[in-house]
């Protein structure tokens, strides 16, 4: 599982799109017509999950940043990050990536995101995980085993919140920075697929008013552009 967690690892910030392109290509949303609700159901919760995923990455980065890329696409830290909410998950990245993932399925709705992204994405992380744990134990020894008996692996243990961030300033420059690309990734990704699943499932409210939604798309695709403009000047510091 180790060997398996760092080719993930490698190939991780690709591996993602790919997923999610071939589960849409392959198959269209399922549509219940005899239970009328089930479908907007699912994407409130859907919608929900996308939130709350994005949420607890913008929490975890605001308040204690970790060195999330690796070194030389490895695994890599030259410290051990314990404050925030690693304090209270060892992992809340992940977790909030699987939230994210989770709820992009249940808003396109069809088999092949059930059975192709969720479960290869829950591989993945599984696997890169147990890399970092393996190259965390052999840096830091006792330390890390120490936090391992405190820290829950994945789900957060908010318990003693206040006091994890007591003294701490949320830095929404680094949140900026440094989640900018996932977070408008992520918006225009729950807006597309909750469309094109409409559309693919013939409800006609999904194609009505396009220059809206091409108009939106613009600006949407501009304030990126402005947001990476001031990353890059060095305006906008992590």
């Amino acid at each position: 599982m180790v060997e398996l967690g760092r080719i993930f690892f490698r190939y991780r910030n690709g591996l993602a799109p790919l997923l999610i392109l071939v589960a849409i290509v392959a198959g269209g949303p399922r549509v219940l017509p005899q239970i009328p609700r089930f479908d907007a159901a699912l994407d409130v919760i859907g919608f929900v999950s996308v939130f709350a995923g994005q949420a607890l990455r913008i929490v975890t980065i605001g308040y204690e940043y970790i060195e999330r890329g690796g070194r030389d696409r490895k695994v890599y830290a030259s410290e051990l990050v314990q404050g925030g909410m690693f304090a209270h998950s060892r992992n809340p990245l992940y977790v909030g990536n699987v939230l994210m993932f989770i709820g992009y399925a249940m808003i396109f709705n069809s088999i092949a995101f059930y059975l192709l992204v969720v479960p290869v994405s829950l591989l993945a992380y599984v696997a890169i995980v147990a890399a970092e744990e393996a190259f965390l134990t052999e840096k830091f020894g006792a330390q890390y085993s120490d936090y391992c008996r405190r820290v829950p692996r994945w789900w957060p243990d908010m318990t003693g919140w206040r006091k994890s961030v007591e003294g701490m300033r949320f830095n929404w420059q680094r949140v900026v920075v440094k989640e900018y690309n996932t977070l408008f990734i992520s918006v225009a990704l729950t807006v597309g697929l909750k469309v094109w699943s409409d559309y693919r499932a013939g409800d006609p409210c999904s194609a009505c008013q396009p220059q809206y939604l091409a108009v939106a798309a613009v600006a949407w695709l501009v304030l990126y552009f402005i947001v990476r403009g001031l990353k890059k000047s060095g305006y906008l510091k992590g």
